[in-house]
C-alpha cells in the first residue's frame, strides 16, 4: 500500500484495502491470544511470590478478557467457507396461511433488517411485491457487510408462525408459514457459466411500490426465470431497466451457485446415509410461537426462548451462534 502509484487504480486499491482489513479481523484477535498467553505465564510466576492478591486479581481480569476473545475466533472459525464473507441476498417468501402468511413474511423481513441495522450491515431492497390485504408475498433484501452470508446462512427454511389471527374475526389461533432464501452474492471468484440468451427466460413489467410516478410508466422491472431449473429471481428497485437486469443476473448466479453447492452437500450426505441439509422450502426450521405460550424453538440447535418479539425485533444472534455451532457439530459427526 505504500508502493508508489498503489492508488492509481482506485478500484483495485479499495479491493486490496479491504482485503487487509479483512485479514487483520481475523489476525489481531490470534495475535492478542498468543500475547496474552505469554503474559499469564509471567503473571503466574508473580502470583507465586506476591501476599497481595493483586498479581491474582489481573491473572483473572487477563483471563476475562482472553476468554471473550477466543470466543470470537471460534466463532469465526465456523465461518471457514470462501463465500461466508460475502454479503447476503435474502430471498422470503409467504407460504400456507393466507393472509397470516403474507404478513408474517413482512414481520420476518422487518426481523432482517432490524438485525442488519443493530450490526450497521447496509441494506438494499432489491424488490417486494405487497400483499392484497396485508404484509407481503414476496421480497429479497441485500444485506452488505462482512460475513453477512455466513451469519445468515442459516435462515435458509421454512418458518412457522402460531398465534390469534388478527385477520380472523372469531379470534381463533392460526398457524402461517414463510420460507426464507439465503444466498451469497458472489463476485469474479466463483465461476458460474450461464447462457443467458439459452439458459434464461426475461420478462419486464411495470415496477409496482413506491418510487414515485416513474416505476409506474415504464416497464423497468425485470424478472429472470433459469430454464432448466426454474429459479426466479427478480428485481424493481433501480430506476432502468438496464440496471435491474444487471442485478437480477448476479442474484441468479448466486442462487445457481448456492444449489450447485448445497447439491454437493446433499450427495455426500446420502454417501454418508444422512438427511440432506434442510433448504429453502424445506422441512420447518424454526417455531415462533405467539399465543397461547410465548417462545422461539429452532427445529435444528433446539435453542429455545421464551421472548419471541425481541427475536422478531432482530435479536438474532442467540440463534445464528446455535446454528453455526450446531453446523459444525454435524460436520465433526461427520468425519
Amino acid at each position: 500500500m505504500a508502493a508508489p502509484g498503489f492508488w492509481d487504480n482506485a478500484e483495485r486499491a479499495q479491493e486490496q484495502v479491504t482485503e487487509l482489513s479483512r485479514l487483520k479481523a481475523f489476525l489481531n484477535p490470534l495475535t492478542e491470544l498468543i500475547t496474552g498467553a505469554e503474559d499469564l505465564e509471567v503473571l503466574l510466576e508473580f502470583a507465586e511470590a506476591d501476599d497481595t492478591g493483586e498479581s491474582q486479581s489481573e491473572i483473572e481480569q487477563t483471563l476475562s478478557r482472553l476468554s471473550k476473545t477466543l470466543e470470537m475466533v471460534e466463532f469465526q472459525a465456523m465461518l471457514g467457507a470462501p463465500e461466508d464473507r460475502l454479503n447476503a441476498y435474502v430471498t422470503i417468501q409467504a407460504g400456507e396461511g393466507g393472509t397470516d402468511a403474507a404478513d408474517f413474511a413482512e414481520m420476518l423481513l422487518r426481523m432482517y433488517m432490524r438485525w442488519s441495522e443493530n450490526h450497521d450491515f447496509g441494506m438494499e431492497m432489491l424488490e417486494r411485491t405487497d400483499g392484497e390485504e396485508a404484509g407481503i408475498r414476496h421480497a429479497t433484501l441485500l444485506v452488505k457487510g462482512d460475513f453477512a452470508f455466513g451469519y445468515l446462512k442459516g435462515e435458509s427454511g421454512n418458518h412457522r408462525l402460531v398465534r390469534m389471527s388478527p385477520f380472523n374475526s372469531a379470534g381463533k389461533r392460526q398457524t402461517a408459514f414463510a420460507a426464507v432464501d439465503v444466498t451469497p452474492e458472489i463476485d469474479d471468484n466463483f465461476d458460474i457459466e450461464i447462457d443467458w440468451d439459452k439458459d434464461v427466460k426475461e420478462d419486464t413489467m411495470r415496477a409496482g411500490g413506491a418510487g414515485g410516478q416513474h416505476v409506474n410508466k415504464t416497464e423497468s422491472a425485470v424478472r429472470l426465470t433459469h430454464l432448466a431449473t426454474g429459479v426466479v429471481v427478480r428485481c424493481q428497485n433501480e430506476r432502468s431497466q438496464h440496471q435491474n437486469r444487471a442485478a437480477a443476473r448476479k442474484m441468479l448466479t448466486a442462487k445457481l451457485y448456492q444449489m450447485e453447492v448445497e447439491k454437493r452437500e446433499s450427495e455426500t450426505a446420502a454417501r454418508r446415509g444422512e438427511k440432506s441439509k434442510i433448504g429453502f422450502g424445506g422441512e420447518t426450521i424454526r417455531n415462533y410461537v405467539l399465543q397461547p405460550e410465548q417462545f422461539v424453538k429452532d427445529t435444528r440447535s433446539e435453542l429455545k426462548t421464551s421472548n419471541p418479539l425481541t427475536v422478531l425485533d432482530g435479536d438474532l444472534d442467540e440463534f445464528i451462534q446455535a446454528y453455526l455451532k450446531w453446523a459444525l457439530g454435524q460436520e465433526s459427526d461427520a468425519k
